[in-house]
């Protein structure tokens, strides 16, 4: 099993990091950019209302996603008989969803134009709805080479539709927010196509039906899983939202805030393909009642020390980052750099959430999960009550950054408590180890003398031979996955 996790996780971040990085970076950020030229605060809208879908978000999957990956890992028969059932009961739920923004949006006072941005945000939250349903299925199963292309493919035709609009010359006129919108729908709804081709392969021919005892029965095991995703959803989200409602300047604030949020989001895309892959692994493992450990401690170096590198490295040149890119100065300099530092912070922590709370996923400890995640709720939203009238997006950001850290520690606590897992504590001194020498590291290189391309590199240079030194990344151990047999 670690075998199949080491040679498909290498797959998928091959794929994922030649596509999903340019788009954000390149696609996306340049939309941001020439879109508040023209428009201030048109992107922080966008932004905005975008966080709201993804808030909103359960009503359209109610926590099936989870429960028909870790379901269909354990028991791969269900497949064809679920499939036309739920595939029903999604469209049902996404009529449901549609209604509820709307309402949503119309009580919020969202104006005529945010509502007509609302319904075109809604439909694409459904297109990748079904896209992430197809791809549990495909992840049930263990296909993780056709999950892997289904993952990059909306991000692909993107990529080749937005390139066009920005620089293609096709049109005299500034770039407007609605194409870049419009430009996500045909792309989720080919990718949705796609995989949904890809499922019945494997299913065969099945006619949808809507089974009102199986929806209730499929519902009823799925809402743990649900309530779970919109808790963590709220304080992982709210914030843009909070910002664009709470503040005088709210768009604008929001889109400085995107500024640094999107290269979070850029690099957090690492995090949630492992967790994408360790969730059947893991559901496997479990009912099969095969030891976690080595696979929790593997998956855990592995991400954990790259997450140190990245975010550290990020967090020492957060202003010079935002200012390549985005080529901003002054206080907007100021304030993204700072909320963008915070974020990278929330990224060590949300990787380690990826390991630990995934595994309780699979091991279906939801109760203890839902609990966590209430608590994380109210710490979240108390506290940019409290900073972002203070502090705008480094209050949101600081925000975060301290809800991400409480709940992965939990998270970490619960897991050993539940499954009752070993304390590995070579594997924690070299853990120590690494964060010591590399925070060392990252305060005593020179930031003065050279670029910061130069100092990039090397933070990058030196956690990659810092982590084969200590012991957190080892080839050995990797050489000798990769001869196991699956």
């Amino acid at each position: 099993m670690q075998k199949k996790f080491i040679t498909n996780l290498a797959l998928l971040l091959l794929l994922n990091l030649l596509v999903k990085p340019f788009y954000i970076l390149g696609i996306d950020a340049e939309v941001l950019k020439r879109v508040e030229e023209t428009t201030p605060g048109r992107y922080g809208e966008y932004f905005a209302l975008i966080g709201f879908t993804f808030i909103l978000n359960i009503f359209l999957d109610l926590g099936v996603i989870n429960y028909n990956t870790r379901n269909i890992a354990q028991n791969k028969q269900l497949l064809q008989k679920h499939f036309a059932g739920i595939i029903t009961l999604r469209g049902v739920l996404s009529i449901g969803y549609m209604m509820i923004i709307l309402l949503s949006g119309f009580i919020l006072g969202y104006s005529s134009f945010q509502i007509k941005l609302l319904v075109i945000l809604g439909i694409n939250q459904i297109f990748v709805a079904f896209i992430l349903y197809f791809r549990s299925n495909l992840s049930g199963l263990l296909l993780f080479k056709q999950d892997s292309i289904v993952s990059v493919m909306d991000r692909i035709l993107l990529i080749g539709i937005c390139s066009i609009l920005l620089w293609g010359r096709v049109t005299s006129q500034p770039f407007q927010i609605e194409w870049f919108i419009y430009a996500q729908t045909g792309a989720y709804l080919f990718t949705a196509i796609l995989a949904g081709l890809l499922v019945l392969r494997q299913t065969g021919i099945v006619k949808p039906k809507f089974d009102m005892a199986f929806s209730i029965t499929i519902l009823k095991q799925s809402l743990p899983y649900a309530l779970l995703i919109l808790l963590m959803m709220i304080y992982y989200r709210s914030d843009s939202v909070m910002i664009e409602r709470m503040l005088p300047n709210g768009a604008r604030e929001s889109a400085i805030y995107a500024q640094g949020f999107r290269f979070f989001e850029a690099i957090n895309m690492i995090g949630f393909l492992f967790a994408g892959l360790l969730l059947p692994i893991f559901s496997k493992m479990l009912k099969a009642k095969e030891p976690v450990e080595k696979m929790v401690y593997l998956s855990f170096k592995i991400l954990f020390s790259g997450a140190i590198v990245i975010g550290l490295a990020c967090f020492a040149l957060s202003k010079e980052i935002i200012e390549w890119r985005y080529q901003t100065s002054g206080i907007e300099l100021t304030q993204a750099a700072n909320a963008f530092g915070m974020l990278m912070f929330c990224f060590i922590s949300i990787c380690t959430t990826y390991i630990f709370g995934t595994l309780l996923t699979a091991n279906g400890s939801l109760r203890s999960l839902n609990y966590m995640a209430f608590g994380g709720v109210l710490l979240n939203v108390s506290l940019n009550l409290y900073l972002i009238p203070k502090h705008g997006a480094y209050g949101a950001a600081i925000a975060s950054m301290i809800t991400q850290v409480v709940t992965a520690v939990i998270q970490v606590i619960l897991s050993f408590k539940i499954l009752h897992l070993k304390i590995e504590w070579k594997s924690v001194l070299q853990t120590f180890c690494f964060v010591s020498i590399f925070a060392c590291i990252i305060s005593f290189l020179p930031n003065e003398n050279y670029c910061w391309h130069w100092n990039l590199g090397m933070f990058i240079l030196s956690g990659v031979i810092l982590s084969l030194i200590t012991g957190m990344f080892s080839i050995k151990n990797l050489l000798q996955i990769l001869k196991e047999r699956q």
